[in-house]
């Protein structure tokens, strides 16, 4: 069992709340999609989807250990890996899980593999490059891939996708059109040659935010449910579901002119009461915040983070803080708080969130 003090709370009603406010940027017929990859964005990605299961049309993941661990938890939810390894077929069949295919060689063997386990109609997602130039198919190859697909009958388009590279930025509003105007003749290009038409979908949080005429079939929201939007307005209207909250170990008085921690690196210059915070750098938290860069919430008072942070502690300035031992600390607690966070140790609110460590317990509160 894990006992760590410090928790990670997951709140349920922030989830709801951010799921509702975008759903009612949606057209009615317009499908969601949560993207839960990661651990949920860091929280627990099995906890958030058996609480949004029954709330949305589907899940995705990164890799298929991720949705082995939903199903696990019985959530019958359809689930998409967004990116699959020809090692895992196994694995993606047994759970049922949905791949995104995004190159020919993945495409083939898939096609293979459904063959040689004969199964009928597996679904597939077809994802196209059209302009992140990470993973995805050309449009040029279209003609090749609807003729291998349409040869067999162990396989049917589910959805066909692209991912926006700057959807949040303002200043690439014409390259983010064109992606868009790509994909709709990728869209186009694909039904001409099927007897069907599979769903379509390339928006992500802030192509929700700043696209609605591009929702097509269905929208994928992964940073928005977790509170944040591609700007402070719309962050404003959100609700951060991510809590990262500890405990006062030992509070002391260091003496003027003693120091704390390794290397000596905070020398008093006043009799200052100092907490101790079981949380490190092992837990996630960058050493770029010690050294009064960086602060804990105590008693909704601000405490500065003295020396530096260690793997499995920090210390905090609690002179003008009536607090105590067993007293509550937040690492965080709202948006403004993650955002500050990650200002000051130069990255971004994904991967505050992403690199909180496993050790760390997860607790979804509803």
């Amino acid at each position: 069992m894990n006992n760590h003090v410090t928790v990670l709370e997951i709140d349920g009603k922030a989830l709801e709340h951010n799921l509702h406010y975008f759903k009612n940027k949606l057209h009615q017929n317009t499908k969601i999609l949560a993207v839960v990859k990661a651990f949920g964005y860091g929280g627990d990605g099995v906890q958030i989807a058996s609480f949004l299961k029954n709330k949305v049309n589907y899940f995705a993941v990164a890799y298929a250990h991720e949705g082995e661990a939903l199903r696990d938890a019985d959530i019958a939810t359809p689930i998409l890996v967004l990116h699959p390894q020809i090692q895992n077929f196994d694995q993606i069949a047994l759970h049922q899980l949905e791949p995104s295919i995004y190159n020919l060689k993945t495409l083939t063997a898939f096609l293979a593999y459904a063959k040689d386990k004969e199964v009928i109609a597996y679904p597939i997602h077809l994802k196209f490059n059209t302009g992140l130039n990470r993973l995805g198919f050309s449009k040029e190859e279209i003609p090749l891939i609807i003729d291998c697909i349409k040869k067999s009958k162990h396989v049917k388009i589910k959805s066909i996708l692209s991912h926006l590279a700057a959807s949040e930025d303002v200043n690439e509003q014409d390259f983010t059109l064109r992606q868009i105007n790509n994909f709709k003749q990728i869209i186009q290009e694909v039904y001409r040659r099927l007897n069907y038409k599979p769903m379509a979908h390339i928006l992500n949080t802030s192509g929700v935010i700043n696209y609605p005429e591009a929702q097509f079939d269905m929208v994928r929201i992964g940073i928005g449910l977790y509170g944040f939007g591609n700007d402070k307005t719309e962050t404003s209207h959100l609700k951060n579901s991510h809590i990262l909250k500890s405990t006062i170990s030992q509070t002391h008085v260091v003496k003027i002119g003693e120091t704390v921690g390794y290397n000596r690196a905070f020398k008093a210059k006043k009799n200052t009461k100092i907490a101790t915070i079981p949380i490190g750098h092992a837990d996630g938290l960058s050493r770029k915040l010690g050294n009064e860069n960086g602060s804990v919430t105590i008693l909704n008072q601000k405490a500065l983070i003295v020396g530096n942070v260690c793997m499995d502690m920090i210390m905090v300035d609690v002179t003008d803080i009536n607090c105590k031992e067993g007293d509550d600390v937040f690492i965080f607690k709202t948006q403004e708080d993650i955002l500050t966070i990650s200002t000051v140790s130069q990255t971004i609110s994904y991967e505050i969130l992403t690199m909180i460590s496993q050790r760390i317990k997860r607790l979804l509160k509803s």
